[in-house]
């Protein structure tokens, strides 16, 4: 059988923006205390996962959630480099960077639908397409990224990892985005709907081989450690996906 490679893709954990239920896009935020809380406990899961590469946005939230993963992690090499690649920055939401994002979810949804007839809002071809055109048509400036230009971007860091590290059969970590993740593994996976959006420092995993991909985890958290959390922090939102 040839070699090929294993992809972890984890989403970033908890920042201030998921948090306040804002547009976070390439507007970036600190972590949260459960947010770190959360990676460490994601990490102590992979502990035992040896990593070759890890590549990150070249955000915070992601640069910072790698950090901590690799700092639990007892089988990668302690001076292992955090490549960080723009390429892998989440979609860009233009104007309405900051902005609520229920209202301006609710708002895209009831476009879409207008313009479709019906709306999933999860990952058929084309509601992943519509979403984010739509997201530029209702930018006042248009800056906002329709499919296209996110996939654009996106694609080439994904061919230039993948070629890189396809024939050495090892695991590589890919810290980014929860839109970012959805919409590769969708591009990437033949058929393959998302009927759930990603959780904060998540694990979805990915093998390349003979030219094709395998899904083998999407949204995986059954590995994080068990472990204590503080009351306060209970009440902190997980809901929002960028």
């Amino acid at each position: 059988m040839s070699k090929g490679v294993t992809i972890y893709f984890m989403r970033h954990g908890e920042t201030y923006l998921n948090y306040y239920g804002r547009m976070q896009g390439w507007a970036d935020a600190p972590l949260t205390p459960r947010g770190e809380a959360d990676v460490r406990r994601s990490g102590r899961g992979l502990a035992d996962v040896e990593f070759s590469a890890v590549y990150t946005s070249d955000l915070q939230r992601t640069v910072k959630t790698a950090e901590l993963i690799l700092d639990e992690n007892h089988a990668t090499a302690k001076d292992i480099q955090i490549e960080k690649r723009p390429e892998f920055r989440e979609v860009f939401f233009g104007s309405f960077e900051g902005l609520e994002a229920k209202d301006l979810w609710d708002k895209v949804t009831a476009v879409a639908t207008e313009k479709a007839g019906e709306y999933t809002g999860f990952t058929t071809d084309e509601s992943v397409r519509l979403e984010l055109d739509t997201f530029k048509e209702m930018d006042p400036y248009h800056d906002a990224e329709n499919f296209m230009e996110f996939w654009m971007r996106v694609e080439l860091g994904l061919i230039d990892v993948i070629t890189k590290h396809r024939e050495t059969d090892k695991k590589i970590l890919i810290v980014s985005h929860g839109m970012t993740i959805r919409n590769m593994i969708h591009e990437l996976i033949p058929q393959f709907e998302i009927d759930a959006m990603l959780d904060n420092a998540s694990v979805s995993i990915v093998r390349y081989q003979d030219g094709q991909y395998h899904l083998e985890a999407f949204n995986q958290t059954d590995h994080f450690a068990v472990e204590e959390i503080n009351e306060e922090e209970t009440d902190l939102d997980h809901s929002d996906m960028s």
